[in-house]
């Protein structure tokens, strides 16, 4: 009898190739190859170098004429505690709105041209026609771009550290506006990279992603006035009586006081008896501005955002002596005040003293940082529209290859 045996199962020969990557790891290492190809094209231009150094040699120039700039306004300063708070609070301020400020204008240099720049070279019909899909360019050209426009922000830590060293402020301060800087500048490098996919020629792509940026910084600022100028309403409020100056010099006859209203003794139906303020009279209807109803287009703008962000510390007579509020800061209030509307900003609205500050607890930066991310995400949804082969049609005077 002839007993029958089973093959024996076949073995992987020790050369066969290895299973491929997923379609996700092929979808990313896509873009990681058009990020490579980028960055190794900005790396071999001198250029490149050159401007590093000019905004390092910027920044030492705008730190230090901070730091002179604060030396001198502390030897006369009539608040004793603007020296004991120090320079550190100006100097960050100071480079953290340069950085905001030239970032925006440096972020479209490297993206704006990145697609539309290949397209009037001949050489994205080239890319096309390889395995590479439309997003996978997309987002690579993105990467890259935003990659270059981080290295200018880089640079600028040493002087930021510089800054929180100085007192004053905490080293969470640095984390959180090195974060909200990243952003705004991702922001700005999606927004030129989805236009100079949808422009045929580099010229127009830079100058549409200026105007953009412009936009965001310049005409939300215009839009809010104009919203505002016609948002007018009513708010019920009573009077109110500042308790430092009920008596004041008369300067026609010298040595004699005359008396303000309220007459003294104050009224019975005064409120807010510990404050410097005080509400009396009955509620009445006062003219103001609803300003909460286009608060969302100042949130939008890139110092908006930024400023808001930033965690101040709180206002003091000891340690943060009120009135010495950075530039970022003011913004932050100012956009807060926008935010709550004549209901909390409109003093004595109804009978209740006005704070002088606005703690940070409602923020308002999500709601810029998502408006922008939203626009930013639909210029790219219409960039990869246009990037999709085959085209159609083509605009005329289009170089395909």
């Amino acid at each position: 009898m002839t007993t029958v045996q089973n093959p024996p199962a076949p073995q992987a020969s020790a050369g066969a190739p290895a299973p491929g990557p997923g379609r996700m790891g092929r979808y990313t290492s896509g873009v990681a190859a058009v990020v490579g190809m980028e960055l190794r094209q900005r790396l071999r231009s001198r250029g490149w170098y050159i401007m590093l150094g000019i905004w390092f040699a910027l920044i030492w120039l705008v730190t230090a004429l901070t730091w002179i700039s604060w030396k001198a306004q502390s030897g006369y300063a009539f608040d004793p505690g603007f020296g004991r708070v120090g320079p550190g609070p100006l100097i960050f301020e100071a480079v953290c709105a340069f950085v905001l400020l030239f970032g925006l204008l440096v972020a479209p240099a490297f993206s704006a041209n990145a697609i539309s720049g290949d397209r009037s070279a001949g050489t994205l019909a080239i890319m096309q026609v390889t395995l590479l899909r439309p997003g996978q360019l997309l987002w690579g050209k993105f990467l890259a771009s935003w990659v270059v426009s981080l290295a200018f922000l880089v640079v600028s830590v040493p002087f930021l550290i510089f800054g929180i060293a100085q007192g004053g402020l905490g080293a969470g301060y640095i984390l959180v506006a090195l974060l909200m800087l990243a952003l705004e500048l991702g922001v700005v490098c999606a927004l030129g990279v989805g236009i100079s996919a949808l422009a045929n020629r580099p010229l127009f792509s830079i100058v549409v992603t200026y105007l953009t940026v412009a936009a965001l910084v310049f005409g939300t600022l215009i839009a809010f006035g104009l919203g505002a100028a016609v948002s007018n309403g009513t708010v019920q409020a009573n009077q109110v009586f500042y308790k430092g100056m009920e008596m004041y010099s008369d300067e026609e006859n010298p040595g004699q006081d005359t008396e303000i209203y309220p007459p003294v003794p104050l009224p019975d139906d005064i409120t807010d008896e510990n404050d410097e303020y005080a509400c009396y009279g009955p509620l009445q209807e006062q003219r103001a501005t609803w300003t909460e109803r286009v608060a969302w287009l100042l949130a939008m703008n890139p110092f908006v955002v930024v400023a808001d962000a930033i965690p101040y510390p709180a206002r003091t007579t000891q340690e943060q002596p009120y009135g010495l509020n950075g530039v970022f800061e003011t913004i932050s209030q100012g956009a807060r005040y926008a935010q709550a509307g004549p209901d909390a900003t409109y003093q004595c609205a109804g009978g209740k003293v006005t704070a002088s500050e606005f703690e940070q607890q409602v923020p308002l930066w999500p709601l810029g940082l998502g408006l922008q991310l939203l626009v930013a995400a639909g210029i790219l949804a219409l960039g990869w529209r246009s990037l999709r082969t085959p085209a159609g049609k083509l605009p005329r005077g289009t170089r395909v290859a």
